[in-house]
């Protein structure tokens, strides 16, 4: 009786089998009366393979495998009745010339903790999940999430909280972090959490983005179950979980998918289209099938088996394009001589549309950093089908405007004014991620010109800017409380600052910003249309004030942002409005609790008929240095 048998050899050929990770791997079975593990892999070039584990004392062949295919495939099978749960193993890979080869599973559920390299026999089909009425009302919310709030905390785990002085470099298991990491996520009023690196990997620098283990979440936090218990305590919370996933590259650990049965078989076998000489890692062959199958079936397990609610997919211009990172003779052209990668391109096409097509309200990000057109275009005009898109551009333009001194932002205006003019074109969410603050890039505080004054009034104002300009949102964790240092896995964040009077009045800024968002439809319902805004002035570069409207469905509860990026003080700063009423101030970022003198202390302000900014009226408000206003009328 084959575990893995003629129909799944042909789905499995086809890029089709979208339950692959239920066969392939290790899966405790009961074969004659006798509970025990049945393995499969896929290594056609081998000569033979064998399992070897603490089952049977690590014995090279002791536990022979068989070729179970009938095509030749090269899938290969073995039942053991000695092999149990929580056992480790690993894959002899023979070679047809006489070499043998040591790797973990590909289809792994767990592995053993680092540096360890040995996967582990794991039942992952035993949780109970509590999370019904979420993945229901996800379902109920199906392709209108684009009309819903998304503000995301992007998390390292392994560095957001730690214990002190313990051996095991202190992280927090997944069931702490559950704990804590939920409750801080509501407080602060995010509506999901993306979570760097999880899927299992072998060094810590890389952040979790050079992974051996696609289908295990990382042994440093815990099993399996408990990562389903972080996610299902997300949900119970209403948060949203996003995961990064990266079908981009895989590294060339011994143990890992490199060469794995001796041949280039998950990489492209041309070192020009394999390999990646920037990064030193290889390149998936997305034209093979049983790759493709391999990264599809993944991203339908974190959906389906883990109840992941979005994936974002990192570093897709590598993918998309042949020469990324390549200089002249290390890339070969496509068969029109072109740059792009036309496997890529099938596979996107492919894996969006399965994946957010078989789950409704699953959401498919793309980090692509190039003006490739249709990202988060229909495949049926020619697009990759992703739901949303990082806009990387906004983020390059809003950084280097925000790092000028004050004087030098008036010829630096378009800057700021620039992503509105192609914004319909994408579905985007403007991001503030783990890049922009490593690798001597400095924290989003220090990057800020001027004294310690001066540095935390403009964040403040940044940050502003950023949740009322149309795009969902994305904010890395330590931001929202002005860490003064860049980040780094080697330790936790510095939550001492919380007691610094400035850092808190940045955290309970943005506490109250990602609240406001939450509660005004105007500031996310029509993100992608101008139907959803419209500036009141972009010009004004001189003074450096920017304002404009974000506007609801329905037309009601509408907000009007006015954000002020110089030092200059205004007793009566007069804004035009479109009609006449009372605007109601909802943020003034010089409130007390936000360590400002309240230079506005009423809370409704009367529309007058006086002509300002080209409009019939208009409502005088002393607006501070660097002050940042925001009404709802």
């Amino acid at each position: 009786m084959k575990n893995f048998t003629d129909l799944d050899c042909y789905l499995f050929g086809q890029a089709t089998h979208y339950d692959i990770y239920k066969k392939m791997g290790a899966h405790v079975k009961t074969r004659n009366k006798k509970k025990g593990v049945v393995f499969d892999v896929w290594a056609p070039h081998a000569a033979a393979v064998s399992v070897i584990g603490e089952f049977n004392d690590w014995n090279e062949t002791a536990t022979m495998m068989t070729r179970v295919d009938p095509t030749e495939m090269g899938v290969w099978e073995v039942f053991s009745p000695d092999a149990k749960e929580g056992q480790l193993y690993k894959y002899v890979i023979y070679t047809a010339e006489g070499r043998k080869i040591y790797k973990s599973d590909p289809y792994a559920t767990t592995c053993e903790l680092r540096p360890g390299t040995a996967s582990v026999i794991y039942n992952a089909d035993k949780y109970k999940w509590k999370d019904a009425e979420w993945i229901k009302a996800r379902e109920k919310t199906g392709d209108n999430y684009f009309e819903q709030p998304m503000s995301i905390y992007e998390v390292h785990l392994g560095s957001w909280m730690r214990h002190p002085g313990r051996e095991d470099d202190g992280f927090y298991t997944y069931r702490e972090l559950a704990e804590k990491l939920s409750k801080y996520v509501v407080d602060m009023g995010y509506t999901h959490v993306e979570l760097m690196g999880v899927s299992e990997y072998p060094f810590d620098g890389s952040w979790g983005y050079q992974v051996t283990g696609y289908y295990a979440p990382t042994s440093r936090y815990g099993t399996p179950d408990d990562f389903m218990y972080l996610i299902d305590t997300f949900h119970k919370n209403n948060i949203g979980v996003i995961l990064d996933w990266v079908p981009a590259h895989f590294p060339k650990d011994a143990h890992g998918l490199a060469d794995f049965d001796g041949e280039p078989l998950y990489e492209y076998p041309d070192p020009k289209m394999g390999e990646h000489p920037d990064w030193g890692t290889k390149i998936f062959n997305y034209g093979k099938n049983e790759v493709k199958n391999f990264l599809i079936g993944s991203a339908l397990m974190w959906v389906e088996k883990y109840h992941i609610d979005g994936l974002r997919v990192d570093a897709v211009a590598s993918m998309l394009y042949l020469d990324y990172g390549k200089e002249d003779g290390q890339w070969i052209a496509n068969k029109y001589g072109s740059n792009q990668n036309l496997d890529a391109i099938e596979f996107f096409k492919h894996i969006n549309t399965l994946i957010t097509g078989r789950n409704k309200g699953v959401v498919m990000i793309a980090e692509e950093s190039t003006a490739w057109p249709k990202v988060t275009g229909s495949v049926k005009e020619n697009g990759l089908n992703f739901s949303y898109k990082w806009n990387m551009g906004w983020m390059h333009d809003f950084l280097d405007y925000m790092k000028l001194d004050p004087y030098f932002r008036k010829d630096n205006h378009n800057k700021m004014t620039f992503a509105m003019s192609y914004n319909q074109y994408e579905k985007y969410i403007l991001v503030l991620s783990h890049d922009e603050v490593v690798h001597l890039k400095c924290s989003m505080i220090n990057k800020m010109p001027g004294f310690e004054i001066d540095k935390f009034k403009n964040l403040k104002a940044g940050y502003a800017f950023m949740m009322c300009h149309p795009g969902k949102k994305l904010l890395f964790m330590g931001q929202d409380f002005a860490q003064y240092q860049e980040w780094s896995e080697e330790r936790e964040l510095d939550w001492y600052l919380l007691d610094n009077p400035n850092n808190k009045s940045v955290n309970v800024f943005m506490k109250d910003l990602l609240h406001m968002y939450r509660e005004n439809p105007a500031l996310y319902e029509l993100d992608c249309s101008w139907d959803g805004f419209e500036w009141i002035n972009a010009n004004d570069s001189y003074r450096g004030i920017f304002s404009f409207i974000r506007k609801s469905k329905d037309g009601k509860n509408n907000i009007l942002c006015v954000v002020n990026f110089t030092p200059i003080a205004y007793d009566n700063y007069r804004v035009g409005v479109p009609k006449l009423g009372t605007y109601k101030l909802l943020i003034n970022s010089e409130a007390s609790k936000y360590g400002g003198e309240s230079t506005a202390r009423k809370a409704n302000f009367k529309a007058e008929e006086s002509e300002c900014d080209g409009r019939d009226y208009s409502i005088g408000y002393p607006l501070a240095p660097y002050g940042v206003a925001i009404f709802k009328y």
